[in-house]
């Protein structure tokens, strides 16, 4: 997690919606309704800052989120302003979840900061709920990508921002598909460093490190084999909530 590394002196809790799990299947409403749980259960527990950890939730509920309350809230969006910045052919795509691809944010953001680029907007419908599992030699995740990203190589494109954070996960199964001649990017190491300056302008940056917290609204068994499998880590403090 490229903000543990940037900010190992901080200590994180991490909630993990596996209940309503896959968040691009959801209406609006729904995903502030659960984004907003969420939050409650973190302000309670005197979070100094959060991170929305998923793109989906970011476009369509950060700015009801920062309405409501006033801790600092960072947000995950598709970097396309890397992309635009990167590509020589004028050829790119977001890879998200479907309801990203087809939000109105995302498509004010390539209007913002991909002038003169074509865009293309590539949802991969299903994927964020497989990632879940742990399970990443799963054949209906090969099944996706290659119809998701096959037909973008056919339309010259040369790079690539992955729109979803579970998809960081199956880098190397995307770059193996669209090749050295593609550059794919994520939003990782733009939020662990936006993470920082707003903990650093707001004099709250951490200073000692002590343990982290995992908590899901679905299985503890379960979750715990996904953060071994995806993380590489055994976490001990896990517990359940119900939002």
């Amino acid at each position: 997690m490229e903000v543990q590394k940037l900010l190992p002196s901080e200590n994180f809790i991490f909630v993990a919606d596996q209940t309503n799990v896959p968040y691009g299947g959801k209406t609006q409403k729904q995903l502030q309704s659960y984004t907003d749980k969420i939050l409650a259960f973190l302000v309670q527990r005197d979070v100094k800052a959060v991170i929305i950890a998923c793109n989906t939730a970011t476009v369509y509920a950060i700015d009801f989120l920062r309405e409501k309350y006033k801790i600092p809230i960072i947000g995950t969006v598709p970097v396309v302003k890397t992309i635009a910045n990167i590509t020589k052919t004028k050829k790119t795509a977001v890879f998200s979840t479907p309801a990203t691809a087809k939000s109105p944010y995302l498509q004010n953001l390539i209007k913002e900061f991909a002038p003169g680029v074509t865009v293309y907007r590539v949802g991969g419908t299903g994927l964020e709920e497989l990632v879940e599992t742990g399970n990443l030699e799963n054949k209906k995740i090969d099944k996706i990508l290659h119809e998701s990203l096959e037909p973008l190589l056919k339309k010259n494109v040369d790079a690539i921002a992955l729109g979803c954070t579970h998809y960081p996960f199956l880098r190397d199964k995307i770059e193996k598909i669209v090749g050295k001649n593609v550059q794919v990017v994520d939003s990782g190491g733009a939020v662990a460093r936006r993470t920082k300056a707003i903990l650093t302008n707001n004099k709250i940056l951490g200073n000692k490190r002590t343990k982290d917290f995992y908590y899901t609204t679905g299985d503890r068994q379960k979750f715990k084999k996904a953060v071994k499998s995806l993380l590489k880590k055994d976490p001990r403090n896990i517990d359940s909530i119900i939002i």
